[in-house]
């Protein structure tokens, strides 16, 4: 359930870039069903990091809110399982 804490984001449209307010993320290609591997990605110290599966860059926006994005609808919350 960890998963749950880390801002999830998605790219449908196939842009090159999407601002986010993450340092510590998951890419998730683009929406289930047509997602890959959900990848967890650090920027660390740098301002921006480049999934190695479908190339988006993302950039660290510090006037976004951790699970906002520039567009907004790159920002994805997955379904939680029912117990």
């Amino acid at each position: 359930m960890a998963d749950a804490a880390v801002p999830h984001f998605a790219n449908d449209g196939g842009i090159d870039k999407i601002r986010i307010g993450a340092r510590e993320f998951m890419c998730v290609g683009a929406r289930p069903p047509f997602d890959h591997p959900h990848v967890y990605l650090d920027m660390g110290g740098d301002d921006e990091k480049l999934c190695p599966w479908c190339g988006t860059l993302y950039v660290h926006d510090a006037a976004l809110k951790a699970t906002e994005s520039v567009p907004a609808e790159a920002a994805w919350r997955p379904a939680v399982a029912a117990e």
